[in-house]
């Protein structure tokens, strides 16, 4: 590694931050290009079919591409997808070194990118700000490694982990910093999770508002799912007539109340179970549909489902400095816990100040 790679990779790490609300389903991914320990070119990629960070890197450099050395946070491409490869684009400007933070788990690439440009003469390393990278990436890794999005629980508590009194009132817990903190939790994900119950009690919209993307472009909805298993929904529900896809996934074979919500826009997902392994099918099915990271915004026993069945990997608590007593509800509904040395543990990797509440984000350790 060179003594200049960290700070490069710095500033390509910024750039694909400007992806965080837009990229999706692609990664979220930042190049920039420097000759003599200066750059000459930087790039980001904006939207799934539109050009790649390398490539807007490289029209950014022109001619000063050439001889270059590639500071990129994702291992470039090498195969046709919604755009061409970025390894020939990167190779007809005739760079001299590519630097990828991290290897791309996508099976049409994984390594292979930096082995084409390796036996085409260029030098080439991995693994600069490695974790960084992962981090911003997290949902698009864990689609392709595990074969599911990334999980994120969303719940908003008082002080003494009420999320609403006992007849259900919870509006609002949180005051206003903390609900537009949470809309950027909403805009970086591919699809949001609820449950029936929160639907008939809320009627949430379940959209992303006051967030705009970087490249100035619209506002890309994520996919809104709802499950019931009864098809209780109101065919007025307020998500079903949003910008957007609204997905239903049932057990339920009833066929006028799948006519019904088919009629009011939704789309029908037909789960064989509705316990853990419905939980598991509706996860692989997201991941068939490219999404990346999933946001859980639901009740107690929806909540303590997706973390019994081993499915969420990060949970995120807006707490309030508020007493609600022994009657409201709790946060998680996890009835299998009947011991101390049956908690499931989690680390908390941050814990900052949201107005007059705060943000806990915690890690889910693997069982």
């Amino acid at each position: 590694m060179h003594s200049d790679d960290p700070r490069f990779m710095s500033r390509a790490l910024e750039l694909a931050a400007r992806g965080l609300y837009s990229a999706d389903p692609n990664p979220r991914v930042g190049c920039v290009l420097v000759q003599a320990g200066e750059i000459v070119g930087e790039g980001w990629h904006a939207r799934a079919g539109e050009a790649h960070a390398e490539v807007n890197a490289l029209r950014a450099a022109g001619e000063r591409a050439r001889g270059a050395t590639v500071y990129v946070t994702l291992e470039p491409c090498c195969h046709h997808g919604r755009t061409g490869p970025c390894t020939e684009a990167l190779l007809a400007a005739g760079v001299s070194r590519v630097v990828a933070a991290t290897i791309d788990p996508d099976p049409r690439t994984a390594g292979s990118g930096l082995e084409a440009l390796r036996a085409r003469g260029v030098e080439v390393s991995s693994g600069v700000l490695e974790d960084q990278a992962r981090a911003l990436n997290v949902g698009f890794l864990t689609r392709h490694t595990r074969g599911r999005p990334f999980v994120r629980i969303k719940m908003a508590a008082s002080l003494d982990g009420r999320t609403a009194m006992a007849d259900g009132e919870s509006k609002w817990i949180t005051g206003p910093a903390a609900r537009r903190d949470a809309q950027h939790l909403r805009a970086r994900s591919s699809a949001i999770v609820t449950g029936i119950g929160t639907v008939l009690a809320d009627d949430p919209a379940l959209t992303v508002r006051d967030v705009a993307p970087e490249d100035g472009g619209p506002v890309r909805q994520p996919l809104r799912v709802v499950l019931d298993r009864r098809l209780r929904t109101p065919a007025d529900a307020s998500l079903l007539h949003q910008p957007g896809a609204t997905l239903i996934a049932t057990s339920s074979r009833d066929a006028a109340s799948r006519r019904r919500l088919a009629d009011a826009g939704a789309e029908i997902l037909t789960l064989a179970d509705d316990g853990r392994a419905g939980l598991e099918a509706l996860m692989t099915s997201l991941a068939a549909r490219e999404c990346n990271e999933v946001l859980v915004e639901a009740g107690a026993t929806l909540a303590g489902a997706v973390l019994e069945a081993g499915l969420a990997d990060e949970i995120v608590v807006y707490t309030a400095p508020l007493l609600l007593g022994d009657s409201g509800r709790g946060l998680f509904h996890l009835p299998g816990i009947r011991r101390l040395a049956q908690g499931l543990a989690l680390d908390v990797v941050d814990v900052q100040p949201v107005g007059r509440d705060w943000r806990t984000t915690a890690r889910v350790r693997s069982r």
